[in-house]
């Protein structure tokens, strides 16, 4: 995600990664705000993952961040940041809520339990930021993007979300001349939508008023993992079959979110889903050395 806004920014942006400061620790969050002093800040910082890096570690997924959330604000805030975007997720919803998924529906149940550890981080990333409007008048607004794919993902097995987890296993499987194994049974229904489009939204929403404090982002389009996994395939013309470990979990059924906020402020377009995936795929299989696995 941090590829696609870059790309799509000023030059006189700044971007800071893991590697710089470790936005968990206090100490370094003061550290980075202090040099830089930023008038407007989009925050990502998360520690992210898929059904089973959730399932396997929710003290960290809850614990890093909410630490990293709490010092990004205070600095906010103490260093008189104009205008801050936090990015939520989707698959922090309740699990069981009237569909498609408004924005005040956020804490009216508890999410799935395959990751409520870090559904339950970025609900307090909301609360927070209703304190600081409320207490300091701080323009602190939420994002929550749907599903999220593209150039420069994460494709370690252990912790990436399920685009870039088939196109890496679909990938090496052709390498090898044999067939593919996905978890579930491919019929959970998900929203995807190309990095550059959230991109695109992100920098509008951190360069303009929007009339919403919390705002649903991405393609309203749902669409099965099956399909998806099929629409890879063909991106790189495998031909062996695609086997579903149904022993696997397969996560929540569908969270579909509401768009009526966002085609407000006149975002309806979106990349066509077919070329995204194949544009993905070729940078794939062009960086498979050099990327994230």
């Amino acid at each position: 995600m941090g590829k696609a806004i870059q790309s799509l920014s000023p030059e006189n942006s700044i971007f800071i990664s893991s590697s710089d400061y470790d936005l968990t620790k206090k100490d370094q969050t003061i550290e980075m705000f202090d040099k830089y002093k930023p008038k407007k800040v989009i925050h990502l910082s998360g520690k992210v993952g898929g059904v089973k890096a959730n399932m396997d570690n929710p003290v960290q997924f809850y614990a890093d961040n909410v630490n990293m959330s709490l010092n990004i604000m205070d600095c906010a805030h103490k260093y008189g940041v104009q205008k801050l975007v936090c990015t939520l997720s989707s698959c922090i919803y309740p699990d069981r809520v009237e569909y498609p998924i408004k924005e005040d529906y956020l804490h009216l149940g508890p999410p799935h339990e395959s990751n409520f550890a870090y559904s339950y981080a970025k609900r307090i990333l909301e609360v927070q930021m209703r304190s600081y409007r409320k207490q300091y008048g701080c323009n602190f607004i939420g994002a929550i993007p749907t599903n999220i794919f593209g150039e420069y993902d994460n494709f370690n097995l252990n912790d990436s979300h399920v685009i870039p987890a088939i196109i890496r296993k679909i990938y090496e499987a052709k390498k090898q001349n044999k067939s593919v194994s996905l978890w579930g049974d491919g019929s959970p229904l998900r929203q995807f939508t190309y990095s550059k489009d959230i991109a695109k939204i992100l920098l509008w929403l951190a360069d303009n008023e929007c009339l919403y404090d919390l705002i649903n982002i991405g393609d309203s389009k749902e669409r099965s993992i099956k399909e998806v996994a099929t629409t890879i395939s063909n991106a790189f013309n495998f031909s062996k079959n695609i086997e579903w470990d149904t022993n696997m979990p397969r996560g929540q059924f569908k969270k579909p979110c509401d768009m009526s906020r966002l085609k407000r402020i006149g975002f309806n377009s979106f990349t066509d889903f077919d070329e995204a995936i194949v544009g993905t795929v070729k940078w794939f299989e062009a960086n498979y050395n050099n990327a994230r696995l």
